[in-house]
């Protein structure tokens, strides 16, 4: 047997296959769920986000972190500032400074230039026709003035020792100080994008620093030998000229973000891509984020939860490799990972990430969404009036202004609501229930499955539709229990009683802080009507359970579905006589 054909079939053992999941539709053309994946060193939990090729209403773009370089921010938070102008889904992207924020490769947003690649490391770049490269490149940069072209060491970054540096707004407010350097001011200054002349004019000269960055100017800044040369070849009025160059050329790059390694190539796992990694980076299971794309262009986002035994060990970046070939990509890249591994949709994460709390991180990669979006509704509301359940929410977003039209069915396929508007962007609210038509208010709306569809036509001539679908379920209501259990030797007797609306076969289980079931009280049909039964305090060995926090919880079945209502029992042992247990 060859060593790869060995290789393969241990790796199979050690790799199960995910267990199935029904992918969850985030918006149209665009999916979420986690496929769980059973090893020998424990499970692993694997976050996916499955999109179309890049294009239209639903394009892949680079998020940064504040709209700067310098410092850092949550997903969740970058998710949150950008609502108003798209829908987003994604992950985090580049590894990145823990003390600057600053990311440690390209950053390249709508064919601007914000930060350089990383030479020993991989780029992950979005071509034109929504094509997913994965390359290696260098970076090279010059700027002019009234001498020959000069060399330009860094663009965002700290200028070297003797050497020089570009500083765009996307840097931040100012430029970093420095005591042996000049500073001339360039306004306006033309878009970063590789590989044309950027002229711009030179409107003033300054010291070392810190030096103002204008909205829309740039700053170059030159140290030792070369601030000489920098005064001397551009002084103000005169005209300086900057160009910015990968090695090799990049044609048709529209947006790109560092990371790396290289993990898919032509469709199969690569093991070692020789690039600037160490083994205890690429080694260890660990949580692990990455980007593909399949072969019919769709793009892949993947973000493995880890660290977190019993619930997700995480995976080595050869197992990363593996799991995004198996999801189909043909060519991928890794992302930052450890601490930085977040998946996120709307402003609300959809890992769990390890450090048991959301990290800051530098940049993102995000499917962004133009079209109308509906809110997820709740799935199951009981609208009984007991409190639990009774308020549904229906609300859709518009990020264009458009010609909307809404429609609202009922379970039994009836038009319960509906309107044609012209629409700004922002939130818009549909009424639940739906007013009565005969104007006596809200009318009681039916059991069974609802759903809201939205068209809309927005300003640029676009037409986008989505629809959510949830629940109306009156099963069960009402649930009451007593909130204090003062348990004697004997057990003693605590009511559960609750309303039912509907025919269902229900379970009621007493269960502990864990959620393990310590007793099962009832496993029958309930007819509709005033319906109980009782515990008395004992588990299924009929012995008294201890002290602490429990919950009575009682799941209904029928042909609406499951609905479940729970509520928390505290229980106290108390010394003392006691009745007999039963």
């Amino acid at each position: 047997m060859s060593r790869r054909l060995l290789v393969t079939g241990l790796l199979a053992l050690v790799l199960a296959a995910p267990a199935a999941a029904q992918p969850r539709v985030l918006w149209p053309g665009v999916t979420f769920d986690t496929q769980l994946q059973f090893t020998p060193n424990g499970p692993v939990a694997i976050n996916v986000l499955l999109g179309p090729r890049p294009g239209g209403t639903t394009t892949l773009e680079p998020a940064l972190s504040n709209e700067t370089l310098l410092g850092r921010e949550t997903l969740t938070a970058m998710q949150q500032r950008l609502s108003a102008s798209a829908t987003t889904a994604g992950v985090n992207a580049d590894l990145f400074s823990l003390q600057t924020g600053l990311p440690s490769g390209v950053l390249l947003r709508q064919t601007e230039l914000l930060h350089p690649p990383h030479a020993a490391r991989s780029s992950a770049g979005l071509l034109g026709d929504g094509t997913l490269e994965v390359r290696r490149v260098s970076f090279f940069a010059t700027w002019q003035g009234a001498g020959p072209r000069r060399t330009l060491n860094e663009l965002n970054a700290a200028a070297p020792p003797g050497g020089s540096a570009l500083y765009t707004q996307a840097y931040g407010p100012a430029t970093p100080a420095y005591t042996d350097a000049a500073a001339v001011v360039m306004f306006p200054f033309p878009a970063a994008v590789p590989g044309v002349d950027l002229p711009a004019p030179v409107v003033e000269a300054r010291g070392g620093g810190p030096v103002p960055i204008p909205p829309g100017g740039a700053v170059l800044v030159a140290r030792g030998a070369a601030a000489a040369t920098l005064q001397a070849e551009a002084p103000a009025g005169s005209t300086l000229t900057a160009r910015f160059v990968f090695r090799p050329d990049w044609p048709g790059l529209v947006a790109a973000v560092g990371g790396g390694p290289q993990i898919v190539r032509d469709g199969a796992p690569v093991f070692r891509a020789g690039e600037a990694f160490t083994s205890s980076q690429l080694g260890p299971r660990a949580p692990r984020s990455a980007i593909g794309q399949l072969r019919d262009g769709r793009v892949v986002l993947v973000a493995v939860d880890g660290r977190q035994p019993g619930y997700s060990v995480g995976l080595s970046n050869f197992e990363l490799a593996q799991a995004l070939v198996r999801l189909g990509a043909v060519t991928g890249m890794a992302l930052d990972g450890g601490g930085s591994t977040t998946m996120a949709l709307e402003g609300s994460l959809l890992n769990r990430p390890s450090g048991g709390t959301e990290r800051p991180i530098s940049t993102a990669l995000l499917f962004s969404y133009s079209g109308v979006y509906v809110q997820p509704p709740l799935p199951v509301v009981s609208p009984d009036g007991d409190g639990v359940g009774d308020a549904q929410t229906l609300r859709y977003k518009l990020v264009r202004p458009a010609t909307v039209t809404v429609t609202l069915r009922a379970p039994n396929r009836s038009v319960a609501f509906t309107e044609t508007a012209e629409r700004a962007p922002g939130l818009v609210d549909v009424p639940f229930p739906p007013v009565s038509t005969q104007g006596a208010g809200a009318a009681t709306p039916l059991d069974g499955r609802w759903t809201l569809a939205v068209r809309a036509v927005d300003d640029l001539g676009r037409e986008t539709t989505m629809a959510q679908s949830f629940k109306v379920n009156t099963t069960l209501g009402f649930l009451r229990a007593p909130a204090r259990l003062f348990l004697p030797p004997g057990g003693r007797d605590a009511p559960i009683t609750w309303r039912q609306g509907r025919s269902a076969r229900v379970t009621v289980t007493i269960v502990d802080r864990e959620g393990s079931a310590v007793r099962t009280l009832a496993l029958r049909r309930y007819r509709p009507g005033e319906q109980g039964v009782v515990w008395n305090g004992l588990d299924r060995t009929r012995r008294r359970v201890k002290g602490g926090v429990y919950t009575a919880r009682v799941v209904a079945r029928n042909a609406l579905g499951t609905s479940e209502l729970t509520a928390p029992i505290r229980v106290r042992q108390i010394a003392g006589p006691g009745r007999p247990s039963q």
